[in-house]
């Protein structure tokens, strides 16, 4: 799709410039030689858990696309495989789309420059439904009889493929393997008047987690799913209205924080303000507990709840759930060290930085060895020998997925001279895989659905292990968990699902998506 040549009404322009056309090709071009696609990954994350993406939209702005450039650099843990902004100057959709990281792109002025607009969306993607592949880079863009629409999605639809399945049979040609893809089908197909109420039509078919910005003609619409499980939020700067992800992107532009978009809520904000909708019936929200454990940033607000302050009272549950006779309480950074902080404030037992983390190395490196492959771990992390030796160690950790890491973690601290590894893990055992925006293993790939707590032990090399409970887990948010309804969405620890798995259950999600077969 020819974003550059999209004119209200879906009527394309025809380009007859010859800089106009190199300027579209160029929008689209793989990312350079010596960039992320000519490097090896050393396989170090395969034991983490991945967010899908991260998203962003202002309206009303002059700077509307360096201002989402910069927000989407504050949304970059949420996904690194690739970025993308739209913007809409009035007359004209304009795209800019990229494998690789924001600043690999976005920083350039002369791409900003290219995005000419007073509105637009952005977004930041690690893929779990879709190839990483240029056509799945979002937001995705389509040509409706009431003009362009472009959409950035959070999240994951249990229902997408068996969705996508429908439409291919109905007639539609699908040009991604996204199950974003879908809404825009939908969308289009809508029978009512408005196009809000096409937008809002399409929602309802909808199930799973969905945080959704997009742009249509002067309109700026936000959307989360009814049980708001993927997080967003409605900002301002100089009175210019904001949609994101979450607060730090708010942050780093110096907007200020308006309130939650509520579960079930559509936001849609044009000249005459900002109006909200509920097309849903009424339910209680069930966010998802892992943007506090794992994806939100620590200096973000979640459902008006400090992520920092909220990891530092998981550390503490965990040492009164968890306690272990030690020396020294170390994180493994970063994402270990607000927890850590937390147990040793809870213990008693001093707080140090025993694991120093090399944050020039990212997830891979240029034509590794196999021998540097096997020890690839010590790139990323280093024992501070000067903490760790000679002492009883309590690691503290976010989560543990295959526990691959946490074997190399262990016998790093015992080469390093530790006398006891005492591992904490500041988050129940993971075992169930997530089907709503997390990019988790297989059943039988997590290793707390297939070990008990001793052979978890044994296998990481630990000399005790102790993970947080469930319960613990709600009492550090402030609450109790209601076992017949509860407050957040904890499936991967429960295998409590909050809504249907309608593709797992039809066993469509095994269906090949795509025919076409391309370079990423």
């Amino acid at each position: 799709m020819d974003l550059d040549t999209a004119a209200p009404g879906g009527k394309p322009l025809h380009l007859e410039d010859p800089h106009e056309v190199a300027r579209h090709h160029a929008t689209y071009e793989p990312a350079a030689a010596g960039s992320r696609e000519d490097t090896i990954d050393l396989g170090l994350d395969g034991d983490t858990l991945r967010e899908e993406c991260g998203v962003f939209g202002i309206f009303n702005h002059p700077d509307a696309a360096a201002i989402t450039a910069i927000g989407l650099h504050a949304l970059q843990h949420r996904g690194q495989e690739a970025a993308g902004i739209v913007t809409y100057d009035g007359r004209r959709f304009h795209s800019e789309r990229r494998l690789g990281l924001v600043g690999d792109t976005f920083s350039d002025s002369r791409v900003i420059e290219r995005l000419p607009g007073h509105i637009a969306v952005g977004h930041t993607r690690y893929s779990t439904t879709g190839e990483t592949l240029l056509r799945n880079v979002q937001p995705l863009f389509a040509e409706l009889d009431a003009g362009g629409f472009a959409v950035g999605h959070n999240g994951n639809l249990t229902n997408g493929l068996t969705l996508r399945k429908q439409l291919v049979r109905d007639g539609a040609i699908t040009q991604s393997t996204t199950d974003t893809e879908v809404i825009l089908h939908l969308v289009a197909r809508s029978k009512k008047n408005r196009f809000i109420d096409r937008f809002i039509d399409a929602l309802r078919a909808l199930e799973g987690a969905y945080a959704l910005v997009s742009v249509t003609n002067n309109k700026l619409i936000g959307a989360r799913d009814p049980l708001g499980i993927r997080p967003l939020v409605l900002g301002s700067l100089d009175g210019a209205p904001i949609l994101a992800s979450e607060t730090c992107a708010l942050d780093i532009i110096g907007a200020r924080y308006v309130r939650d978009v509520e579960n079930g809520e559509v936001i849609v904000i044009d000249e005459e303000g900002v109006q909200s909708f509920k097309p849903f019936p009424e339910t209680a929200a069930r966010p998802c507990l892992f943007e506090y454990i794992y994806f939100a940033r620590p200096d973000s607000v979640v459902s008006g709840r400090s992520v920092y302050q909220v990891r530092k009272a998981f550390g503490e549950v965990l040492a009164k759930e968890g306690p272990a006779e030690a020396d020294v309480v170390v994180p493994v950074p970063d994402s270990g060290v607000p927890a850590a902080i937390g147990f040793s404030r809870a213990s008693g037992i001093p707080y140090e930085l025993g694991i120093i983390r090399n944050h020039y190395v990212g997830r891979t490196f240029i034509q590794p060895t196999q021998t540097v492959r096997d020890q690839g771990v010590r790139m990323k992390h280093s024992a501070n020998r000067s903490v760790v030796e000679g002492k009883r160690i309590v690691l503290v950790d976010d989560s543990l997925v295959r526990g691959t890491t946490s074997v190399k973690i262990v016998q790093m601290m015992r080469e390093a001279g530790a006398r006891e590894v005492h591992f904490r893990i500041a988050s129940p055992p993971i075992t169930h895989p997530d089907f709503y925006g997390i990019d988790t293993p297989d059943r039988d790939k997590l290793l707390a659905a297939t070990h008990d707590l001793e052979s978890m032990r044994r296998y990481i090399g630990a000399d005790s292990l102790a993970f947080l409970t469930v319960e613990g887990v709600y009492r550090a948010l402030g609450c109790e968990r209601d076992p017949v309804r509860p407050q957040f969405a904890d499936h991967y620890f429960t295998g409590d699902y909050p809504t249907p798995l309608t593709d797992k259950a039809s066993a469509v999600a095994s269906q090949q998506l795509s025919l076409l077969a391309e370079a990423s």
